[in-house]
């Protein structure tokens, strides 16, 4: 079946007239028709979209009933779509509608209140939907994109004037959308120009002897405006001549029953399509961030929930305008690392058979240049667009200069000519027999990422060596990944997964972790040759110390020390006998750092000469380094969503409290922990 054009339109079933119904077998056809329509078009939307099929199986289900069974509906169907940009929001809303046959019934509207000029019919929701094909009262699909950009809350909270698409609340209320009042405006004032001209020519008749009256008329685009607004049938030459009486005659009855006026969109479809930055907060902070991990990065936006949707919307709409939009969110995780690989793979095979179609030349592209084309052009926060132009200004010109270089040699065209990245990365490199053509390419990330510097490069890789190896040491697992090839910033990192639950032991072992890159450069390298680049790891820890001093009462007082600005705040301003236990905490943790590092100096080194050599480590390229020094660690599986871990094996631990207590009552002790989840171990 083509599902360009489905042969069961919605159209079809609003049709049949109203209280006939079709013969039980063809309405259960219709129906069987329908439900394979929508399964044929999920399917067409996985082939051309990559990476979210969960997304386009959510999307699938939530308008189900509204493809289905659009009699059933009463009010919009609201789906909203969040996302980083370039994940294929709006494409999977534009495609969505051809597939179903809805391109003719389709509205767009960017809500940012620019991208549709500066008339009043674009400046309401009703105004663009009459403009549509979309007749009242029959489905049709609806795209709010940009949603976030019509914020109506500040940052401070406070109203933000908004002049434009002010009845899109109305419309995802119950789709029933009162006329556009300001589009009747300029007849009402011919309407009052025409009185007061009358009520001019009864009282200055004599004045005005001999000058032309004033003469009502409305223009088509007035009578347009009226026809539809007021759902008139008359044609709009007849409307055109009517005199102002009958016209103020149809506003008076327009005032005096309002609700008869309104129009029914209650059968719409409607995607609200944005990106809420202030989800991402936490994972998407740098936009020229091109060095996490895509599948890390991927793990991360997974995690985001309803809960997390609303949070983001409170701080750019009012609570009632929050819940017009439903519970129907679906959220757009970034891409993993196999969907960006595909993409390329798809992309160098579209160029190729481009010039093959164009030329006859054919070409291969060899996978070393696939993995430079994903180590120079994939930025994981900011989806796809990156990508494209990347691909498209390293292969374009030079596969055009290549199959010249084809033609101008006389070679055959029957041959598929390999292109490969040449030793020195800076050519793309056509060998055909012999006979080899060069093609010069840049890609700046790899030079960026490139320590070329000896000192430098030694003094990252020790550092970075020093936390990992104490964080597989005491967490007994390996980081997510170690990296010092780095371009969007000077330094290297790791990246550690998150806690579900801390415990006071963990927080002592993180904090031993922090100070692990200081110390492993002082066991390294000597005490006058630490630098400053721990600077950022000692404010980290340092909070962390005085967090567990202070606030968590894991130190030698239970009292909650606080300093704070408001005075009617303070808990406890005692700080001085806390700052000597945290600096005593710190103290603790370096030299234990320092211990651990010169117990297991081998593995130390085998992490350094890793990164001095590859620039980066990956979750088990680091188990098997350690495996070789005798030290086991867990790579820890993907456990849903949510990969927070939970490190004490809390479960356990009540079983056997249980069962030392034998059944009898134990004295009730209350924590102030969250119910937590199985562990992800």
């Amino acid at each position: 079946m083509d599902l360009s054009t489905p042969t069961l339109p919605l159209r079809e079933v609003q049709q049949i007239p109203h209280g006939q119904h079709p013969p039980a077998q063809a309405h259960r056809a219709l129906l069987a028709q329908r439900q394979q329509a929508l399964t044929q078009a999920a399917e067409q939307l996985k082939t051309e979209l990559f990476g979210i099929d969960d997304v386009i199986d959510r999307v699938i289900d939530a308008i189900r009933a509204w493809y289905v069974l659009p009699q059933l509906i009463t009010r919009p169907v609201i789906v909203c779509l969040w996302g980083l940009t370039g994940t294929g929001k709006t494409q999977l809303t534009r495609r969505l509608a051809q597939l179903l046959g809805f391109y003719d019934r389709f509205v767009e509207v960017q809500m940012d209140g620019f991208s549709h000029g500066a008339s009043y019919r674009s400046s309401s929701i009703s105004g663009m939907l009459g403009d549509s094909g979309i007749h009242e009262g029959t489905p049709g699909i609806l795209v709010l994109d940009e949603f976030q950009r019509f914020r109506t809350v500040d940052r401070k909270g406070e109203d933000v004037k908004v002049e434009r698409y002010q009845d899109v609340w109305t419309l995802l209320s119950d789709g029933r959308l009162p006329p556009a009042l300001s589009a009747l405006t300029n007849i009402e004032r011919k309407l009052a120009d025409a009185h007061y001209e009358a009520e001019r020519a009864d009282d200055d008749e004599g004045e005005r002897a001999g000058k032309k009256p004033y003469r009502f008329q409305l223009d088509a685009w007035d009578a347009q405006e009226l026809k539809r607004m007021l759902k008139l049938q008359e044609p709009l030459a007849e409307i055109m001549q009517w005199p102002p009486a009958q016209v103020q005659a149809l506003f008076t009855r327009f005032q005096q029953s309002l609700s008869s006026w309104e129009t029914d969109f209650s059968k719409l479809l409607v995607f609200v399509c944005g990106n809420l930055d202030e989800m991402y907060h936490e994972t998407a902070q740098r936009v020229e961030d091109c060095d996490t991990d895509a599948d890390i990065f991927h793990r991360l936006t997974r995690k985001l929930s309803l809960i997390d949707v609303k949070k983001a919307l409170s701080e750019r709409f009012k609570p009632e305008q929050i819940a017009r939009l439903g519970n129907e969110h679906v959220v757009y995780p970034s891409f993993n690392k196999a969907t960006y690989e595909q993409l390329i793979r798809n992309l160098c095979a579209r160029y190729c058979d481009d010039i093959a179609a164009h030329c006859g030349v054919r070409f291969a592209i060899a996978q070393d240049v696939h993995d430079e084309l994903y180590a120079n052009a994939v930025f994981p926060a900011q989806g796809t667009r990156p990508l494209f132009s990347s691909v498209h200004a390293i292969l374009s010109a030079n596969l055009v200069k290549a199959a010249l270089w084809v033609l101008e040699q006389a070679l055959p065209l029957g041959t598929t000519y390999a292109i490969t990245l040449s030793a020195d990365k800076r050519h793309l490199a056509v060998q055909a027999g012999a006979q080899q053509a060069l093609f010069p390419v840049t890609l700046e990330l790899n030079r960026l990422k490139q320590r070329a510097n000896a000192d430098f490069r030694a003094l990252l890789a020790v550092h970075e060596a020093g936390h990992a190896l104490v964080y597989g040491l005491l967490l007994g697992q390996a980081p997510q990944e170690v990296k010092i090839n780095i371009a969007s910033f000077e330094g290297g990192y790791n990246s550690f997964a998150g806690l579900k639950v801390t415990t006071r032991q963990n927080a002592l072992d993180m904090m031993c972790v922090g100070l692990a890159g200081r110390v492993a450069e002082e066991l390294v390298f000597g005490e006058m040759a630490c630098t400053t680049g721990a600077e950022q790891d000692y404010k980290q820890v340092t909070a962390e110390a005085a967090r567990y001093i202070r606030h968590h009462g894991f130190g030698a007082r239970l009292a909650r020390t606080d300093v704070t600005v408001e005075i009617d705040h303070h808990i406890n301003t005692d700080v001085a006998p806390s700052n000597a236990a945290i600096e005593e905490l710190l103290q603790a943790q370096y030299q234990r750092a320092g211990a651990l590092l010169r117990q297991h100096q081998g593995a130390l080194n085998h992490l350094v000469d890793a990164l001095m050599d590859h620039g980066m480590i990956a979750r088990h390229e680091m188990q098997a380094l350690m495996d070789r020094s005798g030290i086991h660690i867990a790579v820890p599986p993907a456990c849903g969503p949510d990969e927070t871990l939970v490190l004490e094996p809390f479960a356990a631990r009540l079983a056997a409290f249980r069962q030392h207590t034998d059944g009898t009552a134990a004295p009730y002790v209350a924590l102030n922990v969250a119910p937590q989840s199985s562990a992800c171990l």
